[in-house]
């Protein structure tokens, strides 16, 4: 591989494919110079579009694919008949050592079982978890994990996440102790599930600073670093937030267009103001999840993911690959393992769980 950042793209993936993302691909290359692509999908698709950007030939590759996952294909599926998909190649790409990282707007079922199957997971971890910065008002974001790759776990798993997201906090955040929460429906600790109940005996025993359970309108206050739960309530929280963002972004602009000459005018003066603190909830700004765990970087965006969505998620592949984030996140998880506590949980847990944890039956 040369010294150049390369970047896999899944160019059939999501609703706006091709075109937003040839587009999003085209704006990178505007902004960073080391950067080569490697494009997947259909040939005759994409090179019209590509022939209109002008991209520079020394630059991108295009590799042929003759068929692209939809979004309503189940991920074994997707896996069986697949293999000549965009998206198998994207990542495919990765494990071969001709890129750094993947990026695909496409299936995100599809795109976890097929990146776990082509590239294997890290050592130590049982579970990859999709793991992203979910916007709040108090710090600089908070990793949330996982965020749907995952719609059934237990106790185990969600203390593998913990720990995975306190490592990618302590990198991307730069925060030295992350505060880990619970994701709940309310603080006591007697409240929830018996998954989160577990987990919860679990963390308090780990030597992680592990703050309890949060529940989802304390998230966006920055109450926690790190925010753990299962992929089905991940993904439910991380979508009725989007929803209500945008629910809020069109009630301020359907007050100001409809409130009258005022209103109006008292909108062009708070325009700037309420553009720059709105930026900080708009779904495409934080555009960009990773599948924490796996032997190599893939990068999941949103589904439905406008220009600047898209050219956000290529950059947040582009910033891991410049962080060395999985060698990064394979040392702190070794020092944890060296600690004395394990994440082998399929074995090695069991194992030490009465030693280390003082729990049973986990």
């Amino acid at each position: 591989m040369s010294n150049k950042t390369i970047i896999s793209i899944d160019a059939m993936g999501g609703s706006n494919s091709p075109d937003a993302i040839i587009e999003a691909v085209d704006r990178f290359f505007k902004s960073h110079d080391d950067v080569i692509f490697l494009l997947h999908g259909k040939k005759s698709v994409i090179m019209p579009k590509i022939i209109n950007y002008n991209f520079p030939e020394n630059k991108y590759k295009l590799i042929d694919s003759e068929s692209a996952i939809s979004d309503e294909d189940k991920p074994t599926t997707a896996w069986r008949n697949g293999k000549n998909s965009s998206m198998r190649k994207a990542v495919e790409a990765v494990k071969n050592g001709d890129a750094h990282a993947a990026v695909s707007c496409g299936n995100t079922g599809a795109l976890m079982l097929t990146s776990k199957m082509v590239l294997g997971t890290l050592e130590h971890v049982s579970r990859p978890a999709i793991t992203a910065i979910f916007p709040s008002i108090s710090n600089n974001g908070t990793v949330l994990l996982d965020m749907g790759a995952n719609l059934e776990c237990n106790e185990s798993h969600l203390f593998h996440f913990a720990l995975m997201g306190s490592c990618f906090a302590k990198i991307i955040l730069k925060i030295e102790n992350p505060k880990i929460g619970i994701l709940n429906i309310g603080s006591e600790v007697t409240k929830g599930r018996e998954l989160e109940l577990k987990t919860y005996k679990i963390l308090e025993k780990s030597g992680l600073n592990f703050c309890g359970f949060i529940e989802g309108h304390d998230v966006v206050k920055g109450n926690v670093d790190v925010l753990v739960t299962d992929g089905f309530s991940g993904n439910i929280f991380l979508k009725a937030s989007e929803g209500t963002a945008n629910a809020c972004i069109n009630l301020i602009q359907s007050a100001i267009i409809n409130g009258g000459f005022v209103a109006k005018i008292a909108g062009l003066f708070l325009k700037p103001k309420i553009k720059k603190s709105l930026k900080i909830i708009d779904p495409n700004k934080n555009n960009g999840a990773m599948f924490v765990g796996l032997k190599g970087i893939v990068i999941k965006s949103h589904g439905a993911a406008n220009v600047d969505g898209i050219y956000n998620a290529i950059n947040t592949a582009y910033t891991l690959i410049k962080h060395n984030i999985n060698n990064r996140i394979s040392e702190e998880l070794e020092l944890f393992e060296e600690k004395g506590t394990s994440l082998n949980f399929v074995d090695k847990l069991k194992q030490t769980s009465a030693k280390i944890l003082g729990i049973k039956n986990i």
